[in-house]
């Protein structure tokens, strides 16, 4: 008896949205994901990259690795660093985690 009344009950109207009801949360949470994490991303892989191509002769860098060394020479995607006098490395533009502007200091650590 009530299991029929509840399947008539359910026949009334259908859904009634439409897709763009259906969509919108979904955009709404790629347009998040878009300014929360991908275009940051972007901006900080662009001011590497830009980091990476501005180290020229005399600049002190430290590779990924944490080696800190000298640039001596720039060829196209390799930078030639001194690590110890008379000991040099070719390393690639990309590996750089930071590049110092000669006579630039180093940045202090935050203590509190």
């Amino acid at each position: 008896m009530f299991f029929t009344e509840a399947l008539a009950q359910g026949t009334g109207a259908a859904g009634g949205g439409s897709i763009l009801t259906a969509l919108l949360p979904w955009l709404f949470i790629l347009l998040i994901f878009y300014f929360l994490l991908i275009r940051p991303q972007q901006k900080r892989a662009k001011v590497h990259r830009q980091m990476c191509e501005d180290a020229n002769r005399g600049d002190t860098v430290i590779t990924q690795g944490g080696i800190v060394g000298k640039v001596t020479k720039v060829l196209e995607d390799e930078v030639m660093v001194e690590i110890a006098e008379g000991v040099k490395v070719k390393v690639i533009k990309s590996t750089l985690a930071d590049v110092r502007v000669k006579g630039e200091k180093a940045p202090k650590a935050d203590r509190k």
